[in-house]
């Protein structure tokens, strides 16, 4: 394979085509489910699908064909198959990406829009241009220059659902659809997440799972004046803080129950140490003057925030704002709880043993309900083949100049824990070209045009390579 005209032929198609399609895809509301509840009416999600199907189907790319797959009452999926070129390897890659966006999620700044594609400062701005629209025309673009380069790769599927916005609900139901078509899945390459920097070639190999639910303490039937019933009567406040207490030390932020916490596997570790050792750990964040980090150990500050349980209070009721709050002991409290789990726990174990020790022995009897529980696996990669660990070597020196980083990251992504299942022997490569300041998910979305024609280079030597794997 010529590797200098892979390199030139992605750079090529992006400038002069890839982009442009992109830039057309930003114009669509093309809302999530979660979003956008009569999806099937508006017609967005169809309208993505349909100009990505259109931009895929006039790729020159030899025996590739494009289909839409839609099951009844279910988001629609576009599918990209290219036959095998050159490869002695049998299995299929899978290259996954999704069309669903983020609704605005408020105001852009002047000269901006979610719907208004600008390019500036070699940034494409505009909601789903790099959440996570980009992942079609970097994985037609990357098939395209092994094509023209000579280089070769086994069967592969690209797969663009349209829900992963809303926790993909549906790609459960396409994966067992699809099962016997795409067969033995061997790499799975997931254009969906984001690194540390815009330097060199991230690759994500944990997500924690999660799970949530609204819990309500209620110890009266209406307020009653604090002066009458203080001291007589529990307040619900107290009575909920007692109950959190149960699951998580106040202080360090620990779990206390065992069904929280796994013991940390050795290869991560050993990434977390070399990030550690070279000053990549804590994202940016905008924390107010003077406010520390939750740990001092470097170590333990990533391991925190990637492989422990965390609790976060994401909302509440049953107070009012300040200005409305009289001298009342007030009837009840309700929390949103969020558990963020570490990769490797059963989320359905991790949920139950909250509940019960919310529900159990509740101090002075307090009434306690519980309401929208839900939960999550996280994901954790399968170790490294030797043919991709040497291939990563290679494109982090001949691509980026740098070399290649692996982190876990400390959110939730449902659709790695269902390839995982689904592919427990195959390949991980989850990459993609999102990075510190990319407001993914709120105003002023943008995507970095040369770290995405660089992570696009870097997923052709890939597929070259499992090609002879």
């Amino acid at each position: 394979m010529d590797e200098r005209l892979v390199r030139e032929t992605v750079r090529d198609v992006w400038a002069r085509e890839a982009l442009a399609g992109l830039s057309e895809f930003v114009t669509i509301p093309a809302l999530s489910p979660a979003f956008d509840a009569d999806w099937a009416r508006t017609g967005h999600l169809h309208a993505a699908v349909e100009h990505t199907r259109a931009y895929l189907s006039a790729r020159p790319i030899e025996g590739a064909t494009v289909e839409v797959v839609e099951l009844p009452g279910r988001t629609p999926l576009l599918l990209l198959d290219v036959p095998a070129r050159d490869a002695t390897n049998v299995e299929t890659v899978v290259v996954y990406g999704h069309l669903d966006k983020q609704p605005a999620a408020g105001a852009w700044s002047p000269g901006l829009g979610p719907w208004t594609p600008v390019v500036k400062d070699e940034r494409l701005y505009g909601r789903g241009a790099g959440d996570d629209g980009y992942a079609a025309y970097a994985a037609a673009t990357a098939l395209e220059a092994l094509h023209a380069a000579g280089g070769g790769h086994a069967r592969t599927v690209v797969l663009l659902e349209t829900g992963e916005e809303s926790g993909s609900p549906d790609l459960a139901a396409y994966l067992e659809h699809l099962s016997d078509r795409l067969g033995t899945v061997g790499l799975v390459i997931c254009l969906d997440t984001s690194g540390a920097d815009y330097e060199r070639l991230w690759l994500a190999t944990s997500l924690r799972g999660i799970a949530f639910l609204d819990l309500s303490v209620r110890v009266l039937d209406s307020g009653v004046h604090s002066g009458h019933a203080s001291g007589l009567v529990a307040s619900s406040f107290r009575v909920l803080r007692e109950l959190l207490d149960r699951i998580e030390d106040p202080r360090t932020g620990r779990a206390k129950l065992p069904e929280l916490e796994v013991e940390v596997p050795r290869d991560r570790l050993a990434e977390i140490g070399v990030a550690a050792a070279e000053g990549f750990l804590a994202p940016q964040l905008p924390i107010a003057e003077g406010v520390a980090f939750a740990e001092d150990d470097p170590v333990e500050l990533v391991l925190a925030n990637t492989w422990r349980t965390t609790l976060s209070v994401t909302g509440a009721d049953g107070l009012p704002p300040i200005l409305d709050a009289g001298n009342v002991l007030r009837p009840y409290t309700s929390l949103k709880l969020s558990f963020r789990l570490p990769p490797t726990v059963d989320s359905t174990v991790a949920l139950r043993a909250i509940e019960k020790a919310l529900t159990t022995d509740v101090p002075y009897g307090a009434r306690v309900e519980i309401a929208r529980a839900e939960a999550a696996d996280g994901w954790n990669a399968t170790p490294r083949a030797p043919w991709l660990e040497s291939t990563l070597d290679e494109v982090g020196e001949d691509v980026f100049g740098r070399p290649w980083r692996a982190l876990g990251l400390g959110g939730t992504i449902p659709f790695l824990g269902l390839f995982g299942r689904a592919y427990p022997d195959a390949q991980f490569v989850v990459t993609g070209p999102r990075g510190p300041g990319n407001n993914a998910h709120v105003p002023d979305e943008w995507l970095h045009l040369d770290q995405t024609a660089r992570v696009t280079e870097a997923v052709a030597r890939i597929l070259h390579a499992h090609a002879s794997a």
